[in-house]
């Protein structure tokens, strides 16, 4: 999975999307980051559609890793895993 950037979809305010940032960042994993809260109308739809392909519950934080791997939720252990960090 070295090859992969994951990408993260997140709100400005949930705090379970700023842990996934700062696992992926602390890790100096190169990510895609989402944040849908600055999307606004159709630009925003067409977000929420992609994440409900994904995800389709629309819960946050949602990480996709070649749209192969989806994790919803911090779920440090199965991201850390999914993208081969070790500690």
């Amino acid at each position: 999975m070295s090859n992969c950037i994951p990408k993260l979809f997140g709100l400005s305010t949930c705090s379970h999307c700023r842990a996934c940032r700062k696992l992926l960042d602390r890790h100096n994993i190169d990510y895609e980051y989402i944040q849908v809260d600055d999307f606004k109308g159709d630009e925003r739809q067409e977000v929420i559609k992609e994440i409900k392909r994904l995800n389709p519950r629309c819960s946050f934080p949602t990480i996709a890793i070649n749209e192969e791997i989806i994790i919803v939720g911090n779920k440090q252990n199965d991201i850390k895993k999914a993208l081969g960090i070790t500690e």
